[in-house]
């Protein structure tokens, strides 16, 4: 497989909550790798390629970087849903960040490890 990203894909584990760019009410999700272009999500409802949606991302403890919010387009989705947990996966392009989150997010990367790419069911290409 040919990588194609500009910046290493990281191993990530966080929380994340999400709504469509037109509602308020949040829903929420699971980061499991990332770029400082992308992220690797499950979400629990079907989403399509092209949708715009609003994310909330909630970094390690009470630092500064605990919340960062960005708007995303999905850009893949994978055509099944994990049978164990009823999860959608998705590969999110980040479109941008509220004032001052992109350099929170490139300081939660820095904390990352390298992530070798995805494993598991259903394995696909990654965000960005």
């Amino acid at each position: 497989m040919i990588e194609r990203r500009r910046s290493p894909r990281l191993k990530i584990v966080l929380s994340l909550d999400y709504s469509p760019i037109v509602k308020r009410n949040g829903r929420e999700g699971t980061i499991l790798n990332a770029t400082e272009g992308g992220i690797l999500v499950y979400l629990r409802e079907p989403l399509q390629p092209g949708d715009l949606i609003r994310v909330k991302i909630f970094g390690p403890g009470d630092s500064e970087l605990h919340t960062i919010e960005a708007i995303a387009k999905v850009v893949w989705k994978d055509s099944k849903v994990d049978e164990t947990s009823g999860l959608y996966r998705y590969g999110l392009e980040l479109q941008s960040f509220f004032k001052g989150d992109l350099n929170k997010f490139k300081a939660l990367l820095k904390g990352g490890e390298e992530d070798p790419g995805p494993r598991g069911p259903g394995s696909g290409s990654a965000a960005s």
